[in-house]
């Protein structure tokens, strides 16, 4: 027999001794797999299959056309948004937006996870757990209302104590100097509690027996939460660090909209509402189509390089 045949036999007989292993792993442990089911049906229902849509990104839809009836502009839309003369102005605002959010809001969920973790009373711990996650089930609407009592010159407490002692009031709602730094002290009072299950999680998977033998070696608190604590969670740390660096291109749709005026529009355009005021408001669907991809893939390459780079530095990345 040719060395080609018993080599192409051998390479057969290993798929299909592989496929029947596969099948019989499934059947083995088809508890598992239906487990997995319903979310996978979500995925391919919700997230693969919508993606036939980014067609539209090439093709100038039009509704009463369909969308085989619409004509093909290839990269005509990517064209007119890179050429806009707000598509810079939307990419500095998404950046500083979200690197403001990294600098401050990313670490805060952390550092009020070992806050908690330190509480050993467990009634007390809870008590504080439920009041730090309280504003997460608040909607924005209602943030932004609560915003508005606060910070506004007509009815604004903190603009009328300011009248009353003496000052001036300030426009924190309509200055583009404060826009950022609200939008930010907004995210994290509403969603650093809620960021910090994942931390807390984390740590309850510390062995308390490392913390016994610090506290034989004379280690304190401190010392025991950077030694020990802070190490144990590095993993979980860098997985949500790379996921945030992958939604940079994205920010709180729902936020800026509400906070958003005409005063502080300089400030507070971004992808997000430029794709709604062209994509929705204004009809052209394959507009926000075009928005919505170029996003995707600057969080692509994003989540890539820097799962690349954690990866050369020696830790486990998310693949």
């Amino acid at each position: 027999m040719k060395p080609e045949t018993t080599l192409r036999k051998s390479k057969t007989m290993s798929k299909a001794g592989h496929s029947v292993g596969l099948v019989s792993r499934m059947v083995k442990h088809r508890a598992l797999y239906l487990l997995v089911l319903p979310g996978l049906i979500f995925f391919l229902v919700f997230k693969i299959a919508p993606m036939w849509g980014l067609l539209l990104a090439f093709k100038d839809y039009n509704p009463f056309l369909g969308f085989f009836g619409s004509d093909w502009v290839g990269f005509k839309h990517f064209s007119d948004l890179f050429g806009s003369s707000t598509f810079y102005i939307m990419l500095r605002n998404t950046l500083a937006i979200n690197l403001i959010a990294l600098v401050f809001h990313f670490p805060l969920p952390i550092l009020l996870a070992l806050m908690l973790n330190e509480i050993r009373h467990e009634r007390f711990k809870r008590i504080n757990q439920s009041i730090v996650y309280l504003p997460h089930f608040l909607s924005w609407v209602v943030v932004a209302s609560m915003t508005f009592f606060l910070l506004s010159i007509d009815v604004g407490i903190v603009n009328k104590l300011i009248a009353e002692s003496g000052g001036e009031t300030i426009s924190f709602l309509s200055e583009p100097n404060y826009f950022w730094a609200l939008l930010t002290a907004q995210s994290m009072w509403k969603e650093a509690g809620w960021g910090t299950i994942i931390f807390l999680a984390a740590m309850a998977g510390v062995d308390p027996q490392r913390y016994e033998a610090a506290v034989v070696d004379g280690a304190g608190r401190f010392r025991q939460i950077w030694h020990i604590t802070l190490p144990a969670i590095r993993p979980t740390i860098i997985i949500l660090l790379i996921l945030r660096l992958g939604s940079m291109a994205d920010t709180g749709f729902e936020q800026i909209l509400l906070m958003m005026n005409p005063l502080v529009r300089s400030v507070g355009e971004v992808f997000d509402t430029y794709s709604y005021t062209y994509g929705i408001l204004q009809g052209k669907i394959s507009v926000g189509v075009t928005v919505g991809m170029f996003k995707g893939l600057v969080g692509l390459v994003l989540i890539v390089t820097a799962n690349k780079i954690v990866r050369k530095l020696g830790h486990e990345g998310i693949y």
